[in-house]
């Protein structure tokens, strides 16, 4: 018997929070798409926690400027620290996703928190290396890892119809938070001074995860048995070729990152690349080969953030009303390659700012859909966070070894970038044939359906 029956259609509507361990049975879409609305308005939706969890790492290429032209470190060391933080940071989702599922989510997400944001106002505080890495390194980067699976498996749970758009919506607060951080310290620096600057942005942060953690509300019933990781998921294989698919993804998305927006190989930087893993250092290729200043290519890192803002949550209202989330999340990685081909023939500035714009709206569409593509394939929401932690953990060592390798085949190359954009596109075009054949497994041979 439907409860719809006995208290009327309106009935759903006015119990607008779910009650947890309970679900609601094929809700409509005006309710979900309200549901979408609300939670956007009231910011309780992700924006804010990927703003915190994906958009703070982003800030590191500014102090990686700082820590060597003040300081006076060597780039590949001062490399290590921002490389340890993001990978610690994907390490640790297998923990924080089941963590989440077990009904620890507020648990995790508010020792993320303090870590987090403790870090930050230690790193103000730095004078030595060990002490850099140790605060912005590693006390972050545990912090960042606890933070981000508990808050888009609780997301996910909350949504099906709307999924796509809501994760979408959520997944664009990486573009907001890798804007104003980086910006935050770039140009308060020389107003106050980089330690006050630093305090700022860790004031800012601050300030996010009170809201996050006063709006946080976990609805499934809590999975208090299992194991950590559940490697049965691999031997489903729309799960395991989605693995496989995100490993060739992510393998050269920071690559596209590094070079277009905040990072390059010369050689006089040969062993920071080498070292380096992601959006860390000043761009290389336009100040060397385009010819841009060392403060102007940083402006490059914002185009790409700021353009890939409203791609978000546009390709997730796509993915929801049309294509569905991997039809949609497979032609974005088709994109993303066939501009890393085109990014060949860029010769000017002004080819670069365009460039870096359309880079950042693919890649901004890309990793959008990724995670509402992920969603889709999970049929038991109990086990969300657990399955996106696993694929997380795996991202990991992608991750770390894409930006080397392609600093490998730079250097094998004589300086020179051509093999390395091909590797990246190719690479790119993998991924997106391997996630076409989870299409396939997932809803067969014909062509036009939503999936």
């Amino acid at each position: 018997m439907k409860a719809v029956d006995i208290h009327g259609p309106n009935h759903i509507e006015k119990k607008s929070v779910p009650m947890i361990g309970h679900q609601i049975e094929k809700p409509s879409a005006n309710h979900q798409l309200k549901r979408t609305t609300f939670l956007m308005a009231d910011g309780r939706h992700g924006h804010k926690f990927c703003a915190m969890t994906w958009g703070y790492p982003a800030i590191f290429g500014v102090y990686q400027l700082y820590y060597t032209e003040t300081l006076g470190l060597p780039r590949a060391q001062i490399s290590w620290i921002g490389s340890i933080q993001i990978f610690i940071t994907l390490f640790l989702c297998t923990l924080s996703g089941r963590l989440a599922d077990a009904g620890f989510s507020r648990h995790a997400l508010l020792a993320g928190s303090l870590l987090a944001v403790f870090g930050t106002f230690m790193t103000s505080l730095t004078q030595r290396y060990w002490e850099i890495l140790l605060a912005q390194g590693i006390c972050t980067g545990i912090g960042l890892g606890l933070m981000f699976m508990p808050t888009i498996a609780v997301i996910s749970s909350y949504f099906k119809r709307r999924r796509a758009m809501a994760l979408t919506f959520a997944a664009a607060g990486t573009g907001t938070g890798s804007t104003v951080f980086p910006a935050t310290v770039q140009y308060l620096t020389p107003q106050i001074g980089f330690p006050w600057a630093v305090r700022c942005s860790a004031f800012i942060a601050l300030l996010l995860v009170i809201v996050m953690n006063l709006l946080f509300r976990p609805k499934l019933r809590p999975r208090k048995t299992g194991p950590l990781a559940e490697w049965g998921a691999f031997r489903e294989p729309i799960y395991l070729l989605f693995s496989c698919g995100s490993f060739f993804y992510f393998w050269a998305l920071y690559f596209g990152f590094f070079y277009v927006s905040a990072g390059g190989c010369s050689s006089s930087s040969r062993d920071s690349v080498l070292a380096n893993m992601g959006v860390h250092q000043i761009n290389s290729y336009a100040r060397n080969i385009i010819g841009f200043s060392s403060t102007t290519s940083i402006n490059l890192l914002l185009i790409t953030n700021v353009a890939g803002l409203p791609a978000r949550p546009f390709v997730g209202w796509l993915a929801d009303t049309c294509f569905g989330p991997v039809n949609t999340f497979t032609v974005a990685l088709a994109c993303v390659g066939a501009l890393l081909y085109a990014w060949i023939g860029v010769r000017d500035q002004a080819g670069m700012y365009g460039f870096s714009a359309a880079y950042g709206i693919v890649v901004g569409a890309s990793q959008g859909m990724f995670v509402a593509s992920l969603a889709s394939l999970t049929n038991d929401p109990e086990k969300m966070g657990t399955r996106f932690g696993m694929v997380c953990t795996l991202m990991a060592f992608a991750t770390l070894a894409g930006p080397p390798t392609a600093g490998a085949i730079i250097d094998q190359s004589g300086g020179r970038y051509i093999y390395a954009q091909i590797w990246g596109g190719t690479v790119m075009l993998i991924g997106a044939v391997v996630f076409g054949i989870a299409r396939v497994c997932k809803t067969g041979k014909k062509l036009m359906v939503k999936a």
